[in-house]
C-alpha cells in the first residue's frame, strides 16, 4: 500500500513539472530594435554674430560714407567692367559713380597743398613783421572781450581736437585687437569648416551602417522564424488549448486525489473492535437480564425496557469502496497524464515545425535582404563626396598658409599700430601745446600790466600756443595724406564690399555669369536648376541640408535607391513558398471521453450520506446513561446481593464506555469519517470537473480543427509584414535623414558671417573710425591755428608799448600812471 501511495505522489509531481516546463526552443540573440540615433555633426549650425567694441563710431562713419556715396551698389557696372575689360566709357561711368569720393579727394589734395604753402607764407610774413609778427599790440577798449572770445574759442576747438584724438587712440587699439582676435577666429573658422566637410561623409556612412543594422536585424528574425513565428502561432493557439489542458490536469489531480484517499481507507481494525464491543455488550446485557428476573429483585421489571436499548447494531457497510475503486481504476486507465503530455508536446513542437517548414525558403529571403544592403550602399557612390575631399584638402592648405603668414601679419600689424600711435601722439602734442598755452597764459597774465612787461608764465603760454600752430602747419598735411589714403581704400571697401556683403548684393554679383571665369555651380553639379551663391547662403542661414541646398534630387533619384517595396514583395513571395502546416492533434479520444463519463456516473452513484449517518450513530453511543439508570434501580433494592450485582453490572457498562468505546472505537470512527468526508468531497467535484473537461476539450478540438490553419496563415503574414515594416520604416528614416539632416550647412553660413564680421566690423570699421577721427582733427586744426595765433598775442611779451586813455593825450607821463591794456 505504501508503494502505491508513493507512485501516486510521484505521478502528481511529474505532472506539475510537465505543466510548468518551459518551451525547449531557445530564443535567438537578435539586436534590440531601437530608434535610429541622431546624426553626429560638427554643431547645430547656428549663426552667431559678434559685435566688437571697434564699432563705437560705426554709425557716424557709416552716415558720412552714405553721404559721400549715396549711390546703390553698382552690380551691373562692375559686371560690365569685368566683361568689357575697362573701356573708356566704363571708366567714365565708374568716375561718375565715385563722384563723392573724388570731391573728398580733391578737398584732401587741396588741404595737402595749401596747408604747407599757407604755413610757409605765414612763417615768411611773421619773419617780415606781418601777420602778427610785429611784437606790438594795440590797446583798445574791447581788448579784454577779444581775449576772452579767442580764449574760449581756442579752448572749444582744442577740446574737439582732443575728442578726435581720443577716438584715434581707441580705434587704433580696436584695430589691433580685431587683427589679433581675427587670427584666432580665422583658425577656428577653418577648423569648423574642415570639421563640417569631414562630418558629411561620416553622416552618410552612419545612414548606410544603420541600414546594415536594420537588415541584419530582419535577417536574424527571419532566421529565427522558428522561435518568433512559432511563438506567435503558439500565442494564437494558447488560450483554448491551455484551457483544455488545464482542465484535464485538474481532472487528473481529482482522480489521483481520490485514488490516494481510497488507498488510505482501512476499516479492518474498526470492524474487529466493533465485534468485540458487541460481544462484551451482549455478555453484560445477559447478566443484567438474569439479575432483573430474580424473585428478590424489587421493581426490576421497570428497567426491562431500558435493557432493550443495550442491543446495538455495530455493523458497518463500506461496500462502496470497491465500487469507487473500480471507477477510479477505470479513469486511471484513460491515462490523462499521457494526454496532457501529448498536448504539451504538440504545443512545444510548433517552433521546431516552423523551423523545419521554412528552412528551404530562408536562402531566397537572405539573398533579397543582401540586395537591399547593396542598393542602399550605392547611394554613397553616386553622391559627390569626392568634391568634399578636394574642398577639405583646399581648406587644409588655406589653413596652413594662414598659419604660415600669421607671424608676418602680426609683425605688420605691430608696425601699423606703432605708426598710428605716433600719429596719435603728434596730434596729442598739438593738443597739449594748446592746453598748456590755455593754462599758462591766463595763469601768468595781469590784465593791467604793460604788454611789454608780461610775465614769463604768460609769455610761455603764448609760446606754447604758437608751438601748437607750428606743429599743426608742419604735420597736418602729412596727416591729411594718411587720411586720404585710408579714406580712399577703406571707405570704398565699406561701400563696395561690406555693404553689399551684408545685403547679399555681393553674392548676386558673384552669381552673375562671367564675373568669375569658370564659376558655374549648376554645370559643375549637373543641375538643371540655376544654383546661385545667394540661394545657397540663404539656405545655409536656415541650416538646411546639402540635399536641399544643392538640389541633389535632380541628379540622384533617392526614392529609387531607397525603394524597398520591390524587395518587400520578393521577400514575401519567397517566405510564402513554404507551406507551414502543424500536425493534427486529438486531445481526448472518444474512448477516453466515455471512460470519464462512466467514472463520473459511478462516482456520483455512491450514497455517502447514509454511510456518514451510520458512522455518526456509532459515534453517539453512550452507555453511561444506561449505567446511571441501572444504578438507581440498585439503590432501591433491599436485597444486598441483588443490589451488589446491579452495581457491578453498571460499573461494567461504564468500563466498556470508557475503555472500549471512548479510547478505541471513537478515534477509529473519527478517522473513518474524516477519510470518507474527503472522498465525498472529491467525488462531489468529479461530475462538474468531467463536464468542464469535456466542454473545454471539445471547444479546443473544434478550434484546432477549424482555425489552426487560418491562425498559421495570419501569424505568418503578420510576421512578414512586421519585418517588412521595419525595412520600410528604415527607408523612410533614411530618406528623411539624407534629405533633411545630412550636411546641414549652418556652419558654412556661420563661417561666412564670421568672415564678414572679421573683415568689415573688426578691421574695416575700426580703420574707418581711425581715419575719420584723424580727419576730424585735421579739419578742426584750421580754426585752432587761427584762434591760437590770435590768442597768443594776448599772452606773449611785446617789444613795443601802446597806451590808450579816455582823454586826449597831452604829454608823456610816468609809466606808473599809465593804464596798460
Amino acid at each position: 500500500m505504501e508503494t502505491g501511495m508513493r507512485k501516486q505522489a510521484l505521478g502528481v509531481v511529474g505532472l506539475l513539472l510537465l505543466f510548468f516546463w518551459p518551451c525547449a526552443t531557445t530564443q535567438p540573440s537578435c539586436p534590440v530594435r531601437a530608434t535610429p540615433p541622431e546624426l553626429q555633426g560638427p554643431g547645430n549650425g547656428s549663426v552667431q554674430q559678434t559685435v566688437p567694441d571697434g564699432a563705437f563710431m560705426s554709425s557716424i562713419v557709416h552716415s558720412f560714407l552714405r553721404s559721400v556715396q549715396p549711390n546703390p551698389f553698382p552690380k551691373d557696372l562692375l559686371s560690365t567692367i569685368v566683361h568689357s575689360k575697362g573701356t573708356t566709357e566704363m571708366i567714365k561711368e565708374a568716375l561718375r559713380y565715385e563722384t563723392g569720393f573724388l570731391v573728398c579727394i580733391a578737398i584732401g589734395i587741396l588741404y595737402i597743398f595749401l596747408m604747407p604753402l599757407i604755413g610757409f607764407c605765414f612763417a615768411c610774413c611773421r619773419c617780415c613783421g606781418n601777420c602778427g609778427g610785429r611784437m606790438y599790440q594795440k590797446q583798445t577798449s574791447n581788448i579784454h572781450c577779444k581775449r576772452r572770445l579767442f580764449y574760449w574759442t581756442t579752448c572749444i576747438f582744442t577740446l574737439i581736437i582732443l575728442a578726435g584724438n581720443i577716438c584715434m587712440f581707441f580705434s587704433n587699439q580696436y584695430t589691433a585687437d580685431g587683427v589679433r582676435n581675427g587670427v584666432g577666429e580665422l583658425n577656428n573658422t577653418f577648423k569648423s569648416l574642415q570639421s563640417y566637410v569631414s562630418t558629411v561623409p561620416k553622416q552618410i556612412d552612419q545612414v548606410v551602417k544603420e541600414s546594415y543594422v536594420t537588415v541584419d536585424e530582419i535577417t536574424c528574425h527571419v532566421n529565427g522564424s522558428g522561435f518568433f513565428l512559432g511563438k506567435a502561432i503558439q500565442n494564437g493557439l494558447k488560450t483554448p488549448l491551455m484551457s483544455a489542458l488545464d482542465s484535464v490536469t485538474m481532472m487528473a489531480q481529482v482522480v489521483n486525489s481520490t485514488s490516494f484517499s481510497l488507498l488510505g481507507l482501512n476499516n479492518t481494525q474498526l470492524q474487529t473492535e466493533l465485534g468485540a464491543l458487541q460481544a462484551n455488550l451482549t455478555s453484560v446485557r445477559n447478566r443484567i437480564n438474569d439479575t432483573l428476573h430474580k424473585s428478590n429483585c424489587s421493581s426490576c421489571y421497570l428497567f426491562q425496557s431500558k435493557l432493550d436499548s443495550l442491543s446495538l447494531d455495530t455493523s458497518l457497510n463500506l461496500s462502496f469502496q470497491s465500487d469507487l475503486q473500480s471507477a477510479v481504476d477505470q479513469a486511471e486507465r484513460a491515462d490523462l497524464n499521457a494526454q496532457i503530455k501529448k498536448g504539451k508536446d504538440f504545443f512545444d513542437s510548433i517552433p521546431q515545425v516552423v523551423t523545419n517548414e521554412t528552412r528551404d525558403s530562408l536562402q531566397g529571403v537572405q539573398k533579397q535582404l543582401e540586395n537591399v544592403k547593396s542598393q542602399v550602399s550605392q547611394v554613397t557612390k553616386d553622391l559627390p563626396l569626392d568634391t568634399l575631399s578636394s574642398i577639405s584638402t583646399s581648406l587644409g592648405e588655406a589653413q596652413t598658409n594662414a598659419n604660415k603668414y600669421t607671424p608676418t601679419v602680426k609683425t605688420a600689424e605691430y608696425i601699423r599700430w606703432s605708426v598710428s600711435l605716433v600719429l596719435c601722439c603728434m596730434i596729442l602734442l598739438v593738443v597739449v601745446c594748446n592746453l598748456l598755452g590755455l593754462l599758462l597764459g591766463p595763469a601768468g597774465l595781469r590784465p593791467k600790466s604793460d604788454p611789454s612787461n608780461r610775465s614769463s608764465t604768460a609769455n610761455c603760454g603764448g609760446l606754447f600756443l604758437m608751438a601748437g600752430v607750428g606743429f599743426s602747419f608742419l604735420f597736418s598735411w602729412i596727416f591729411m595724406i594718411v587720411v586720404l589714403i585710408l579714406f580712399v581704400v577703406f571707405g570704398n571697401t565699406y561701400t563696395l564690399i561690406c555693404v553689399p556683403w551684408k545685403t547679399q548684393e555681393l553674392f548676386q554679383l558673384i552669381d552673375t555669369p562671367g564675373v568669375i571665369p569658370g564659376f558655374q555651380l549648376s554645370e559643375s553639379l549637373g543641375l538643371k536648376t540655376n544654383l546661385t551663391v545667394t540661394a545657397m547662403y540663404k539656405d545655409c542661414q536656415m541650416n538646411k541640408s546639402l540635399w536641399n541646398t544643392l538640389h541633389l534630387a535632380e541628379i540622384i533619384d533617392l526614392n529609387d535607391f531607397l525603394n524597398v517595396s520591390k524587395y518587400a514583395v520578393q521577400v514575401k513571395q519567397e517566405f510564402e513558398k513554404s507551406q507551414i502546416s502543424i500536425p493534427s492533434l486529438t486531445l481526448l479520444s472518444s474512448e477516453t471521453q466515455s471512460q470519464l463519463h462512466n467514472f463520473s456516473a459511478r462516482a456520483s452513484s455512491v450514497n455517502f450520506s447514509s454511510i456518514i449517518e451510520r458512522i455518526n450513530t456509532l459515534s453517539n453511543i453512550n452507555l453511561n446513561l444506561t449505567a446511571n439508570e441501572l444504578e438507581k434501580v440498585a439503590d432501591n433494592q433491599t436485597n444486598n446481593n441483588v443490589k451488589a450485582e446491579l452495581k457491578k453490572e453498571a460499573d461494567d457498562l461504564r468500563s466498556i464506555q470508557t475503555y472500549q468505546i471512548n479510547l478505541i472505537i471513537s478515534p477509529l470512527v473519527w478517522q473513518l469519517r474524516s477519510k470518507i468526508e474527503s472522498i465525498s468531497g472529491n467525488v462531489s467535484q468529479i461530475n462538474g470537473t468531467v463536464k468542464d473537461v469535456l466542454q473545454k476539450v471539445s471547444f479546443a478540438q473544434d478550434f484546432l480543427n477549424n482555425n489552426a490553419t487560418q491562425i498559421v496563415k495570419s501569424k505568418t503574414s503578420g510576421f512578414i509584414d512586421d519585418q517588412l515594416g521595419v525595412l520600410t520604416a528604415f527607408a523612410t528614416w533614411a530618406n528623411q535623414t539624407i534629405t533633411d539632416q545630412v550636411g546641414r550647412c549652418g556652419p558654412v553660413a556661420a563661417a561666412v558671417n564670421t568672415a564678414e564680421n572679421l573683415v568689415c566690423t573688426q578691421i574695416v570699421d575700426s580703420l574707418n573710425a581711425f581715419w575719420f577721427s584723424l580727419g576730424w582733427c585735421m579739419v578742426f586744426l584750421i580754426p585752432s591755428i587761427i584762434f591760437s595765433v590770435k590768442l597768443a598775442k594776448f599772452y606773449r611779451r611785446m617789444k613795443y608799448t601802446d597806451v590808450y586813455e579816455n582823454h586826449i593825450i597831452m604829454d608823456h607821463i610816468p609809466r606808473a600812471n599809465l593804464k596798460h591794456y
